[in-house]
């Protein structure tokens, strides 16, 4: 049975990706460097390290790593400061699911970030664990952050489900053992090799509720018409 559900933060519970967008087009651009086709797809899940001399290193950014990382996340920072642009929803599942299950964040946002979303939107004392892709190895695909929140929550991964919206968090969360739970943003579709991983696909956080999550162990209810459910592969991490 489902022991743990484990959230992931970017896309899932803020719309944040337009936001990182903009403010890394921005940095890209003032400092000298080009942003590629693909560029966007290619940091989402990354850690804060690693897109960050992904900029300096392959867009021609030219600052160092360390400085291009604290530029973005003061910009993003400030941003928070004024709104958290929370996806509709997002309250309420996270409620709804930490009335039965105690919950995990596992971000590729930095700490400081993860904290201004938590407190401000009055979410904190719903997750009994939270951490950044800083804390470990390896940022997302590799399913370092998922095998380190499940841990600390207590209950092996095979025994707990993840909620994601990127090819990364997908390929991440699928490659630690988690049940996948997807959530894809429109704007930023996963690849579809990566949706294989999801065991279940959504369309909003509304249709997330607790019959989605017992439905995972085979144990309960069926899923609602408005989910799809897609068969569940590994993906290993590229």
């Amino acid at each position: 049975m489902i022991e743990g559900v484990v959230f992931d933060l970017d896309g899932v519970i803020v719309d944040s990706e337009p936001e990182w967008e903009v403010i890394r087009r921005q940095v890209v651009a003032k400092y000298g460097g080009t942003w590629a086709p693909d560029t966007q797809k290619r940091l989402m899940g990354m850690s804060t390290g690693e897109w960050a001399r992904y900029l300096s290193a392959e867009l021609g950014v030219g600052l160092p790593p360390e400085q291009v990382a604290e530029t973005v996340v003061a910009r993003m920072r400030d941003r928070y400061a004024e709104h958290v642009p929370l996806l509709p929803g997002a309250v309420d599942a996270v409620r709804r699911l930490a009335a039965r299950w105690p919950l995990g964040l596992a971000s590729s946002s930095p700490p400081a970030l993860i904290d201004v979303v938590l407190d401000r939107a009055g979410l904190r004392e719903y997750f009994a664990v939270a951490m950044s892709t800083e804390q470990v190895p390896h940022g997302k695909p590799a399913p370092d952050i998922y095998l380190a929140v499940t841990g600390r929550l207590g209950h092996p991964s095979d025994r707990c489900a993840a909620v994601e919206d990127s090819s990364n968090g997908l390929r991440s969360a699928a490659a630690a053992g988690l049940r996948v739970i997807a959530i894809p943003r429109p704007e930023y579709p996963p690849a579809p090799a990566a949706l294989e991983a999801a065991s279940v696909v959504l369309t909003s956080l509304t249709e997330l509720d607790t019959e989605t999550i017992i439905s995972l162990d085979g144990s309960g209810p069926g899923l609602s018409t408005d989910c799809r459910v897609a068969p569940r592969s590994t993906v290993a991490p590229r």
